[in-house]
């Protein structure tokens, strides 16, 4: 089995993962955690992009987990001396490891290693694809905070057109039940997607995710004047104050402050679960490895 997208799992196994993630999630929160259950295990780590939370927690989930991992350094990797992907997992897979996670710059490309590897794959974000953990764990915690998602009204904004997460987490939520909303400029609105203002979205919404310009995926430039994206796109708080009562923010990070959400936004010590969201990760993944290594150790 491989997680490469949130179409590859079923309603049993989302529930089941949100659960574990709850449990582990409680779990971490000991001062010793020694759970052996992926003892002889290795999980390998491939991250030809940059990442912070997303890598370092699939790190500390695996070790948790009592596995062996193994984090691939692509800048000192032979792609760097031309070797293509497609070799990279042939070598990968002949060194036997028993999961590899993977996050690429192109879209498609963790499938295209995962019909190569004999081992789970998990996406770890492809390109403009996928980020399936980040949907999980972001569901996670909006059932941990509110005891549900159904009938939720979630508003996902920002750069919906080049975000990963945003596609993950559009079929996951509404699989579960969420009553969806977006908002981006037009530039950045997937097309057969229906969006509107910031303003619209936000007003009643009990979760406001917003989401980063991602400037590195633009083909163009947004032509963007000088503080026009905050004053036009951003969270600010007049508009957050529209939302509902006990209404939250959400961000996958990396976060630009002053940019789609004010720094207090941010930080508001009850209203933001952005902090959470990088805790719930941690224990969403230690529950997927467990799920995908489950057939390995039987």
């Amino acid at each position: 089995m491989h997680l490469l997208s949130i179409d590859d799992l079923s309603d049993d196994q989302i529930k089941s993962i949100l659960d574990e993630g709850e449990r582990w999630f409680a779990y971490n929160r000991q001062p010793r955690r020694n759970d052996h259950r992926l003892d002889g295990l290795t999980v390998v780590n491939a991250f030809f992009e940059n990442s912070t939370r997303t890598l370092l927690s699939f790190e500390i989930a695996a070790n948790r987990l009592g596995a062996q991992v193994v984090t691939m350094q692509v800048e000192h990797s032979s792609i760097k001396k031309g070797e293509t992907l497609e070799d990279t997992a042939r070598t990968l897979n002949a060194m036997r490891p028993d999961a590899l996670v993977i996050r690429h710059g192109t879209s498609g490309a963790s499938a295209e290693v995962a019909a190569i590897m004999d081992c789970p794959v998990i996406n770890a974000g492809d390109g403009i694809g996928e980020h399936p953990t980040q949907a999980l764990l972001d569901a996670a915690t909006i059932r941990q905070h509110f005891g549900r998602i159904e009938g939720l009204k979630v508003a996902i904004c920002g750069d919906l057109k080049h975000s990963r997460v945003a596609r993950s987490n559009t079929k996951l939520l509404e699989r579960l039940g969420a009553k969806l909303r977006f908002a981006a400029p037009l530039s950045l609105m997937p097309d057969g997607l229906g969006g509107g203002s910031i303003d619209a979205a936000v007003d009643g919404a009990d979760v406001v995710m917003m989401l980063r310009v991602q400037r590195e995926r633009l083909e163009e430039d947004l032509g963007d004047a000088p503080g026009e994206y905050p004053d036009r796109y951003g969270l600010t708080a007049p508009r957050f104050a529209a939302a509902a009562p006990g209404a939250v923010i959400m961000h996958p990070g990396p976060i630009n402050r002053g940019v789609e959400i004010e720094g207090a936004l941010a930080d508001h010590p009850t209203r933001s679960l952005i902090v959470r969201q990088v805790e719930m990760g941690v224990a969403v993944r230690m529950a997927c490895l467990d799920l995908l290594t489950a057939e390995r150790l039987n």
